[in-house]
């Protein structure tokens, strides 16, 4: 028999309300045997557990050792596979609990662990024993094992060009599993991997928080202290790919759900919200212990409100209502099984969840405001400027401040700094213009542009005609012009990084530079100030709210702004963190280290990259620590103020030099001729992101549409065949 194809197609059973059970030994063995294993071992992730996990985890084995044995009689043997593998399962993952960090959040100790982690690998022991007598081999644990690695390997799957931090640790688990005993063997590589990890070191020390800026692989970040994830229309298409089974659940959602297959053309935006939500509950179950572990100060996800609406007051927020309000009725029941035992005080239901809000106008301001109030976190995006996230914060504290006197518990919420897309920009403007000096040289300019092209990849059918490139931002490009040609030649597509040697050869040859080699050292010298642009924005928001200097400043503003209380107004400030993203290079996440207020959202790809770095010689991590406080090389400064969008980026605007001198922060060289509201649509990071995101969107919602449709068929044809 295929046990592997076996055990991939187990499917959960419907789970009965309330629970039927009378301990957390009977609650872990019902929910993992009905097929929840992940959440079984979570449900022991409870502080009134602590001191008593040993005890609890022999009643477990206890339990599951008997429905072990028992299956040997099974006259299915479909069945017998099933138990053994649930079993496996739920203490695989009870077992990387106790390895992450999840045991220091819940209070278990170093030696209760332990001495928890000895019962499982003797219980797995015994079990693969039972096989080998058998199978001669322990086929299902095997089996399991397998199922495990191939979760890990689903990260970027569907970019085969990537490599991602999880897919690559199991990679390097997977050749350390023996035929003998795969169980043990998975648990202790998983320790190295955890325990050596730069992510896990700098969790357990709290030099920084940490986030994933990707839909999938989050319990194998949680393990190294993980405590948000981030996510965007286009990366929820992303997770469709890279794991194929969500149409499956999508499917399964829609039949359940049959109002929505009522002309889909015409519910197309309610039908992604729905996908969107099936791919994003699993990222909420994954972090909802680690809500309640940190009473809501962690643990939350990211949804990007539809963009199509993202500048409408009332569009935004009754998407957000509606999005709220279902996870909430489908955390109600989670929460059952979750939160069992727990005391009932403590509230359940709430949805882990905060709403992206984009920056892109100045409804972002009221949206965030008004969300707020409703105790409804946010976590504003489409965000590159001092200004603009120095705004939104300040909206932020408004909407908090109003929901705490009415008693309502704030949660962590976030300002995204998209760094990376700033830079992207900025790079894309300095290329832009190096082109038209070097155009000015010639006399054929539309050839020598087209050179270039063809030499970047980009194909020119006719030099006069419409030239067609991708942006690199998630749409294409349709050039007509010789202005449009210039701009499609500078995106981050073709010209990234900006020392690029194809074009260093054509500004030389050109006469723009001396020789290929000079212009080689000026466009890195150039790519060096310009990857500084995003970290000095990180780093100025940052410095306003958060720096030792400023923070009891902000404190008292809020005490006497809206009244409150010192603690409730230490609370607000302490809930909202900078959340740089968007990260190109390892050292932005380095040069954004803080141990208050700051969670770094990583990309699999990128994290791979920051683990690199941590490996190699000489590098240090006490050389980081709260760097986002470094004083950078003031020439840095001096040449990105040559650029326009730099100064718009970095500067305050009048209203807010007014605002932050009333709270007693010292704006006197902070500028004034930042990035106003009224300009926030128009500034180029901005309509780049917003294209992508857009058009990102649209294809996702097409998609979704047909899959409707495809449902929707399926039912008509099986309602014909039974009548």
């Amino acid at each position: 028999m295929d046990v592997y194809s076996i055990i991939n197609s187990i499917k959960p059973e419907e789970l009965p309300s309330p629970p039927p059970v009378n301990d957390h030994a009977g609650l872990v063995v019902f929910t993992a045997l009905k097929g929840y294993p992940e959440l079984a071992a979570d449900h022991l992730l409870n502080p009134q557990i602590k001191g008593k996990l040993v005890e609890v985890l022999g009643s477990i084995t206890r339990q599951l050792n008997l429905e072990f044995v028992k299956s040997s009689n099974y006259v299915d043997e479909k069945e017998r596979i099933k138990i053994r593998a649930l079993a496996y399962n739920v203490l695989i993952e009870i077992a990387l609990n106790l390895l992450g960090l999840e045991r220091v959040w819940a209070g278990f100790s170093d030696d209760e662990s332990e001495k928890a982690l000895k019962i499982i690998k003797e219980t797995v022991k015994s079990w693969e024993e039972l096989e080998r007598a058998k199978y001669e081999k322990p086929v299902i644990a095997h089996a399991v094992v397998k199922t495990k690695i191939k979760d890990m390997r689903k990260v970027l799957s569907s970019k085969p060009k990537r490599e991602g931090m999880v897919a690559a640790i199991g990679q390097d688990v997977e050749r350390k599993i023996s035929e003998n005993t795969p169980i043990e063997d998975f648990i202790e590589a998983m320790r190295v991997e955890i325990k050596n990890n730069i992510y896990y070191i700098m969790s357990k020390e709290g030099i920084c928080r940490f986030g994933n800026d990707y839909a999938i692989g989050l319990r194998w970040l949680r393990r190294l202290g993980y405590v948000q994830v981030s996510t965007n229309p286009v990366l929820a298409a992303v997770a469709y790919d890279d794991d194929p089974d969500l149409w499956e659940k999508f499917k399964e959602y829609l039949r359940k759900h049959p109002e929505l297959l009522e002309n889909p053309d015409a519910k197309a935006d309610e039908l992604a919200m729905a996908a969107t939500m099936v791919a994003l509950w699993p990222n909420m179950e994954v972090f909802r212990p680690v809500a309640y572990l940190k009473n809501f100060t962690d643990g939350m996800i990211s949804y990007q409100l539809n963009p199509n609406v993202a500048d409408s007051v009332k569009g935004s927020l009754e998407d957000a209502l509606k999005i709220y309000s279902a996870t909430q009725e489908y955390f109600s029941k989670y929460d059952e099984y979750l939160l069992w035992g727990w005391p009932t005080y403590i509230e359940r239901g709430r949805p882990n969840i905060v709403f992206k809000v984009a920056g892109s106008s100045p409804a972002a301001i009221d949206i965030t405001r008004e969300l707020e109030t409703l105790g409804i976190g946010t976590n504003n995006t489409v965000t590159f400027t001092v200004a603009q996230e120095a705004s939104l914060i300040l909206a932020k504290m408004e909407g908090m401040a109003k929901a705490a006197k009415r008693g309502i518990r704030t949660t962590k919420v976030y300002e995204t700094n998209m760094g990376g897309r700033l830079e992207d920009h900025l790079r894309e403007v300095v290329a832009a213009n190096y082109i038209r000096k070097a155009l000015e040289k010639v006399d054929n300019k539309i050839r020598a542009l087209a050179n270039l092209a063809e030499k970047l990849g980009i194909t020119v059918e006719s030099l006069e005609g419409e030239w067609r490139g991708a942006s690199g931002w998630g749409y294409d490009i349709v050039a007509r012009t010789l202005e449009e040609k210039i701009n499609l030649l500078a995106s981050r597509q073709y010209i990234r990084p900006l020392n690029k040697e194809v074009f260093a050869e054509f500004l030389a040859e050109i006469g723009l530079f001396e020789a290929k080699d000079k212009a080689l050292r000026e466009l890195e010298r150039k790519e060096k100030i310009i990857g500084y642009a995003g970290t000095l924005v990180a780093q100025r928001v940052w410095w306003i709210f958060f720096s030792p200097e400023n923070r009891n400043k902000w404190i008292a503003y809020l005490v006497s702004r809206y009244n409150l209380d010192p603690e409730k107004a230490e609370e607000i400030l302490n809930n909202i963190d900078v959340l740089p993203a968007s990260k190109r290079k390892p050292s932005d996440t380095y040069l954004t280290l803080a141990r208050n207020n700051m969670t770094n959202t990583e990309f699999p790809d990128h994290q791979l990259n920051v683990v690199k770095m941590s490996q190699e010689p000489g590098f240090k991590l006490s050389n980081y620590e709260d760097a986002i406080a470094i004083k950078h090389d003031p020439e840095i400064l001096r040449e990105l103020f040559k650029m326009e969008d730099f100064r718009k980026a970095y500067e305050l605007t009048e209203d807010l030099a007014r605002i932050l001198s009333e709270v007693g922060i010292e704006v006197k060289d902070m500028g004034t001729n930042g990035l106003k509201p009224d300009e926030w649509a128009t500034f180029g990071s901005t309509v780049k992101t917003m294209t992508g995101f857009t058009e990102g969107y649209n294809k996702f919602r097409e998609k979704v549409v047909d899959v409707a449709k495809e449902v929707a068929k399926e039912i008509v044809k099986k309602a014909v065949s039974v009548s």
